[in-house]
């Protein structure tokens, strides 16, 4: 079954929001077996929404419409479907009960315009909004099918959960269906991963890869059509262990909303370790970053941010002197600030941030470089340097994301 997602919304053509809607739909119906070969934007206007459908009608079986549901004169999906079919708009009874019983109770007078957000398609199946008041639509005509989805995610994804999903498995049933895995890197550019994997890539039938850079990272998705799950469990494990065996070492998790701070304050939970930070030119993104994390308070102890020599020396303990012949864009600094760390704060790990985040040199060395060191009990302190591109916050976020996956390796190397 071949789809296509058309998004309405000349907010998204002047890029005063993003279209985060058509991504969303695409991973739902290809874990449908439903395959989406089409993305369009089209604004609000009439005459251009039915060119599109228009175009979409000849190579598409199913099309879905996201947005321009709402009460305004400027949401038209629903008159353009209704038009480009020949078919009327009705009032959907629930639609409309829902309505009235939102502005009864919050007391608000319901103008006119907000009807139509209870019309659906003549002929067409009503799909409920748990949270939003416009109602979609679920229609067929001439042998092709139109769902109407309203604009706002908090509205189009738990309609897409509770109501979407089973109608679709129930009207298209599919024989196949298309089963993703994903893995995520870290310390490899995408240029790299393509090039260590080339043989694997020239050579893929079913299943597929494709990677994907993101900042300080690539993500790789591993992809199988299949009849049946357990067929596919195997077929992207078996890729899966083709693609450690060749760039294992970078690989850090699984999933499209995993994230490294997350696996690392998972690994630190799992070994019972503690962790604390002294932020120079991270400034205290790291330790936010960590703190983003539910679980957090079990791992981070805390930390400091010394900006300035002075604090280096005050809270940190570490020697004017040391400053004095080394800078504080050194090996002997971050080791001194990761030192004064583990001291103060007692964790079983201790990482350190200092160097020169830009877009100005410091101490001679040039935006981008960047010392972190590594403190742990019983093992000796280390500092490693990294020179980082572009602006000064990539350079900032760079370091912290270097400093999780020192301390996720280091973890790692006890096991």
């Amino acid at each position: 079954m071949k789809a296509e997602i058309i998004a309405v919304g000349t907010e998204l053509l002047l890029g005063q929001v993003v279209n985060t809607n058509a991504t969303f739909l695409s991973e739902e119906l290809a874990d449908l077996g439903i395959e989406v070969y089409y993305h369009t934007v089209v604004g609000d206007n009439l005459q251009r929404l039915l060119d599109v459908l228009n175009e979409a009608e000849q190579r598409s079986d199913l099309i879905v419409l996201c947005g321009g549901l709402g009460p305004t004169e400027d949401d038209l999906t629903k008159d353009g479907v209704a038009l480009h079919i020949q078919k009327e708009l009705v009032q959907d009874p629930d639609g409309m009960e829902k309505l009235q019983e939102f502005f009864r109770f919050s007391k608000r007078k319901m103008t006119p315009n907000n009807l139509q957000q209870a019309l659906i398609i003549e002929g067409g199946i009503s799909i409920p909004n748990p949270t939003g008041l416009a109602v979609g639509t679920l229609v067929t005509a001439r042998d092709t099918s139109y769902l109407l989805l309203p604009g706002p995610p908090s509205e189009l994804k738990p309609m897409v959960f509770q109501h979407v999903r089973p109608l679709l498995k129930e009207l298209f049933p599919t024989k196949e269906q298309l089963m993703s895995r994903v893995l995520r890197f870290y310390g490899i550019g995408e240029s790299q991963l393509v090039t260590d994997l080339k043989e694997l890539i020239d050579q893929q039938t079913n299943p597929t890869l494709a990677p994907y850079a993101k900042p300080n990272e690539v993500t790789l998705r591993l992809t199988a059509k299949v009849s049946s799950e357990a067929t596919g469990e195997a077929m992207l494990q078996q890729l899966e262990d083709q693609v450690l065996a060749l760039v294992g070492e970078f690989f850090y998790g699984y999933g499209d909303e995993n994230t490294l701070e997350e696996t690392t304050v998972k690994l630190l939970t799992e070994h019972g370790k503690t962790l604390a930070a002294a932020e120079s030119l991270t400034a205290g993104l790291f330790q936010s970053m960590i703190g983003n994390v539910s679980g957090a308070s079990k791992v981070l102890k805390g930390g400091v941010v010394t900006y300035s020599a002075e604090m280096k020396t005050a809270l940190l303990g570490v020697p004017e002197r040391l400053i004095k012949e080394h800078g504080t864009v050194s090996e002997a600094c971050a080791i001194a600030m990761a030192d004064g760390t583990l001291k103060l704060t007692d964790a079983d790990l201790a990482v350190s941030f200092t160097g020169a985040a830009g877009p100005d040199e410091l101490e001679g060395h040039p935006p981008g470089t960047v010392w972190i060191g590594l403190a742990q009990k019983g093992q000796p302190t280390i500092a490693e340097q990294y020179h980082f591109n572009r602006d000064r916050q990539y350079v900032r976020y760079s370091a912290a994301m270097k400093g999780l996956d020192l301390i996720r390796r280091a973890v790692l190397k006890e096991k």
